[in-house]
């Protein structure tokens, strides 16, 4: 490789990582009974939009079901 080749490949400047974009979160992930409720409205709200309702709760029945409920 030349020289001028290299110099450029080591000047490119790389693209930021997820940390330096969002805030380096230091604490710790968060608790999955959180994530869920933050997520519920959403999904409830798309599967009304897009009337998947009937197929929610036709999986929801059959996970209970699995589950022996």
């Amino acid at each position: 490789m030349s020289d001028t080749a290299r110099r450029t490949t080591a000047g490119r400047a790389q693209p930021p990582g997820a940390a330096e974009i969002f805030g380096d979160r230091s604490s710790p992930t968060r608790h999955p009974l959180v994530a869920t409720v933050m997520v519920l409205p959403l999904a409830a709200l798309l599967a009304v939009v897009f009337g998947g309702w009937h197929a929610v709760v036709t999986q929801a029945s059959s996970v209970a079901g699995m589950l022996g409920r």
